[in-house]
């Protein structure tokens, strides 16, 4: 390209939002290293702080979404749409970018229905099963919509590129063979080894669960990686006695090295968490988390049972169903294979390349 490229790009709210736009900005400025960048975030949401530190400018607007809990509080949002879209419009006429990209969230309704009023080509990345309220509405205006599922309801089928999730390059680049994984964590690699994540601040229902099965693992002899999250870690490792094949985390660093060391994964089913996992192919067991918005964690989940990539267990059936769902996996090696080997429609290790070339067969 001639001139110097200009790109905005807009999500936030969680991490499953911002980090896609990060690896879609990082791709785009390996090709073009002199391409300015914009974010547009959620003031006083995670992306004012997460995108800086990844090297990108960041401007903020107030929005936010209906409170369901507190219908008083959502008086004032009317005010505060129209004021984030006014604000996105200033942004955007006085940065004048080349194409926006959307990853969904607050922020990026108004960003890419102004940038899209204006004759800028829009993109929509969607992370999953189940269409966010944002891109679902800008979808219309979109000139593709990447989705991490071939199948997404809600976006115009014609528009849908079945591309996968951005995930992080050392989850890509970074998998080992298990027993050197297992000797590397000071694991026994001859043991059938079970990894829990339940994201960065742990899940409650996940620690649960092996507290009650903790019996169970020592009779049968598994090794447990046991991520559990900020909330519980100090309450846990303080107060149960666990035997050498317990390996309590509180946080997992090199989540590359633990995915490979692992046999079989337990995981809530948030999108990337479910992006990284097809990557990792290691037979999974989903227990998804049921106040995401729109239950999108269980259509996430479904989505790979249904190709018997995975089982799933509801967070309201743990106790009758978790231990027997979970060792139905365990002693059969060859429904694990099969799990594995079915994970890999999903798996896509180059979605943050795959959707650039394809932004770019658009406005080249």
């Amino acid at each position: 390209m001639d001139k110097k490229l200009k790109i905005v790009l807009s999500g936030g709210g969680t991490g499953g939002h911002i980090f896609p736009a990060i690896a879609i900005a990082d791709e785009i400025r390996k090709r073009f290293p002199e391409a300015e960048f914009l974010f547009i975030g959620a003031n006083g949401k995670m992306e004012m702080e997460k995108v800086p530190q990844a090297g990108y400018k960041i401007e903020g607007i107030d929005i936010a979404g209906i409170d369901r809990g507190n219908l008083l509080s959502n008086l004032g949002l009317p005010f505060k749409i129209l004021k984030s879209l006014s604000k996105s419009k200033r942004i955007i006429k006085n940065f004048a970018p080349d194409f926006a990209v959307g990853t969904g969230g607050f922020a990026s309704g108004p960003a890419l229905y102004e940038a899209s009023k204006m004759g800028i080509p829009i993109f929509i990345q969607e992370q999953n099963a189940h269409a966010g309220v944002t891109n679902k509405i800008l979808s219309k205006k979109a000139k593709a919509v990447f989705t991490a599922y071939p199948k997404v309801e809600g976006f115009p089928a014609e528009k849908i590129k079945f591309l996968g999730n951005p995930i992080r390059e050392n989850i890509v680049s970074g998998m080992q063979e298990t027993a050197q994984a297992k000797e590397k964590m000071g694991l026994n690699k001859d043991k059938l080894t079970i990894l829990s994540v339940g994201g960065s601040l742990g899940s409650r229902t996940l620690n649960n669960a092996w507290k009650e099965n903790l019996e169970n693992l020592k009779e049968k002899g598994y090794q447990l990686i046991w991520q559990t999250g900020k909330l519980d870690y100090n309450e846990l490792s303080s107060s149960l006695q666990l035997p050498a094949s317990i390996h309590l985390k509180e946080f997992i660093k090199d989540m590359e090295l633990a995915y490979s060391a692992a046999d079989i994964i337990v995981s809530r089913a948030g999108a990337i968490a479910i992006s990284e996992l097809a990557v990792a192919q290691k037979p999974v067991l989903l227990v998804p988390f049921p106040f995401a918005a729109e239950d999108h964690q269980t259509k996430n989940a479904m989505n790979l049972v249904e190709k018997n990539a995975a089982r799933m267990v509801k967070d309201s059936e743990m106790q009758e169903k978790f231990w027997n769902t979970l060792s139905e996996i365990c002693e059969n090696e060859s429904v694990r294979k099969e799990m594995s080997d079915n994970l890999k429609y999903f798996a896509k290790p180059n979605a943050a390349k795959e959707i650039v070339d394809e932004i770019f067969k658009v406005i080249k």
